[in-house]
């Protein structure tokens, strides 16, 4: 199936998830129809943690092959890892907004995915500002190998440690997942849906890089 054909179908997924939102999702005690942000909120911030592990992986690949293919992916996957962290750090800017009063008001939950922000916004940098491209891989790949392992930590630990304004999470602190059965399917096809984009922005980002032989990352 070719990326064509994937994309016209995600499309439609993607779509079909958006009318579940606003028609099947019903407004919730304390939030109303504001819990209609979480379906778009929850699944850009899941894959930008999704985009930063497969960064780190393949930054691993790339550190035990020295195959620029496992660097092209890392780098891809990190950005696009950054691009989903702005759409959630704006979403739940939103979201605070229409429930706070205050876009920002650094909720230990915002306070971290900024620190998310700022860590990956620093390994582009550094990328740019190195132009050998072999030592470019390798310094670059050492630095999602330890920018991940904050992940966990500013993601799910340090967050929990501290009161915050932000709603429960889907699998709360008695882990249990607390949402009505029509609310759940939806968010996990929400899910689907943005992951699935993730593997088409990443598989098209990368396929037309080539290695030096001139063969592209899909031969």
């Amino acid at each position: 199936m070719n990326r064509k054909v994937i994309a016209v179908v995600i499309a439609i997924w993607i779509a079909g998830v958006m009318y579940a939102v606003f028609n099947l999702v019903p407004p919730v005690e304390g939030l109303g129809n504001l819990v209609r942000l979480a379906f778009f909120h929850i699944p850009v911030a899941w894959v930008s943690v999704l985009a930063f592990l497969v960064s780190a992986v393949t930054a691993g690949q790339y550190l035990r092959t020295r195959q620029l293919k496992y660097d092209w992916v890392s780098a891809s996957s990190a950005k696009l890892g950054l691009l989903f962290c702005l759409l959630a750090t704006v979403s739940g800017a939103v979201f605070a907004k229409l429930t706070w009063g205050a876009y920002w008001n650094w909720d230990p939950r915002q306070t971290t995915i900024f620190i998310l922000f700022l860590l990956y916004g620093a390994y582009l940098a550094l990328r740019s500002a190195i132009e050998e491209e072999e030592r470019r891989a390798a310094v670059a790949a050492v630095y999602a190998l330890l920018a991940f392992l904050t992940v966990p930590f500013l993601v799910f630990i340090i967050p929990r440690m501290y009161f915050s304004l932000h709603p429960e999470p889907v699998l709360n602190s008695v882990g249990k997942i607390d949402m009505e059965p029509v609310m759940l399917y939806v968010l996990l096809a929400a899910l689907a849906g943005c992951t699935a984009l993730f593997g088409l922005l990443l598989s098209s980002s990368v396929a037309g890089k080539t290695i030096p032989s001139g063969k592209g990352m899909d031969e």
